[in-house]
């Protein structure tokens, strides 16, 4: 853009609207010029940066997601409970209203430690100031640059979490993390020195509320599983949800206001996200509503 080169470029506004995922998100949607240009910066970020993460941060990144960080989890626990012969403590947190608590200020001066061109930081800067929740303070969900610079933000909890807690299970999912140990009141102590750390150094806070400390054989629940000593379920609420949304889609589908295929599509969905996990009392019960019980699902 001939506007980049001059730097007269302005970001354009966003459209606001919610979704459900399940809980209620405000998503601020960029112009098609604007992604454009989002897309092309995360394109040149995003090796820069990741390369530096920790290996069990696995939102939003190439190769790892939410299978394979529940999938991480279990062997930490089989590690540390020594295939569930001791007994093992997860400490889970969350921070609270983390996209809308994230400061400009101190993402920018994390950003220019490895970026030098100036050009470069003005058009970072740009798409910064283009959304606040408060004066310097937020990013917007729906930008691909977002998911980017929240990484890049929590990477300063991890890199405190493994090099002076020296925490060795830990593994953060975007906002959410768990940290594993065999002593109840240590990972007590950790998660107020984090809270500390967040605060100080970072302007956040953990949700007090969210701050849970369990045994692993009570299961642990992460990225919708419950991950139990020999198996792993879907937590009741996803249960509940899927079974409520595929139960609406077959009566759109009854009442004529979806297609066949489309009916399909929802189940197989459903019926991905249940092969990660011993789901197959739940895998029949969807069968059954589909009312194809006895027929090829994948189209």
């Amino acid at each position: 853009m001939k506007n980049i080169q001059t730097r007269r470029y302005t970001h354009g506004t966003y459209t606001p609207f919610f979704i459900a995922d399940p809980k209620l998100r405000h998503i601020h949607k960029a112009s098609v010029r604007d992604r454009l240009l989002h897309h092309a910066v995360f394109r040149i970020l995003y090796p820069m940066f990741d390369r530096n993460f920790i290996y069990d941060s696995y939102s939003c990144r190439v190769g790892k997601g939410t299978h394979r960080a529940v999938d991480r989890l279990e062997r930490f626990i089989a590690k540390l409970s020594q295939n569930n012969s001791r007994l093992v403590y997860a400490l889970k947190c969350d921070v609270r209203k983390y996209f809308d608590s994230i400061s400009h200020d101190i993402l920018t001066r994390f950003i220019d430690r490895k970026i030098e061109d100036e050009g470069a930081r003005w058009l970072i800067g740009k798409i910064l100031k283009s959304f606040s929740k408060t004066p310097g303070v937020g990013l917007p969900l729906g930008n691909v640059t977002s998911q980017l610079f929240a990484n890049i933000y929590l990477n300063e909890l991890d890199q405190f979490v493994k090099h002076n807690l020296k925490a060795k299970c830990y593994l953060r999912y975007c906002d959410d993390f768990i940290i594993l140990g065999e002593n109840k009141g240590h990972l007590f102590l950790l998660a107020k020195k984090i809270n500390k750390f967040l605060f100080k150094s970072l302007k956040l806070s953990l949700h007090t509320n969210k701050i849970i400390i369990r045994k692993h054989r009570q299961g642990i629940d992460f990225l919708g599983y419950v991950v139990l000593p020999y198996h792993r379920v879907v937590r009741t609420k996803t249960r509940k949800r899927i079974i409520r949304k595929f139960i609406e889609k077959r009566n759109e589908f009854d009442n004529g206001l979806v297609s066949e295929g489309s009916l399909k599509q929802s189940l197989n969905s459903y019926l991905g996200i249940l092969k990660y996990c011993n789901g197959y009392e739940l895998e029949n019960e969807m069968i059954w509503l589909s009312g194809w019980a006895s027929i090829e699902l994948t189209d």
